[in-house]
């Protein structure tokens, strides 16, 4: 069921999941707000995948939920800051 909490839920959760996993893998930023939005975005994959596993994804404002997307953004960023720094490093080749 559509509950409009959730959705804040997952914006709150994932934006700190956000901001904790920018700071943990470091490189070309995308700045405090890129990290956020990066971090609700792999808050949504952190979820589907442990949904793919057969575990719960996300049950709310609590700490397995905020594992789930602190995972979800950590992998996001990573793959997201390798082909930004590809990029760069293309530009300043050039």
């Amino acid at each position: 069921m559509f509950v409009p909490q959730n959705i804040l839920v997952w914006i709150i959760v994932g934006g700190g999941a956000g901001l904790l996993a920018g700071v943990l893998i470091k490189g070309t930023g995308f700045g405090i707000l890129g990290d956020i939005v990066v971090g609700i975005v792999g808050a949504l994959l952190g979820g589907f995948l442990m949904t793919l596993l057969g575990h719960a994804a996300f049950t709310g404002f609590n700490l397995w939920s905020f594992v789930v997307s602190f995972l979800g953004a950590v992998i996001l960023l990573a793959i997201a800051r390798m082909f930004n720094s590809g990029r760069r490093s293309l530009r300043t080749s050039a």
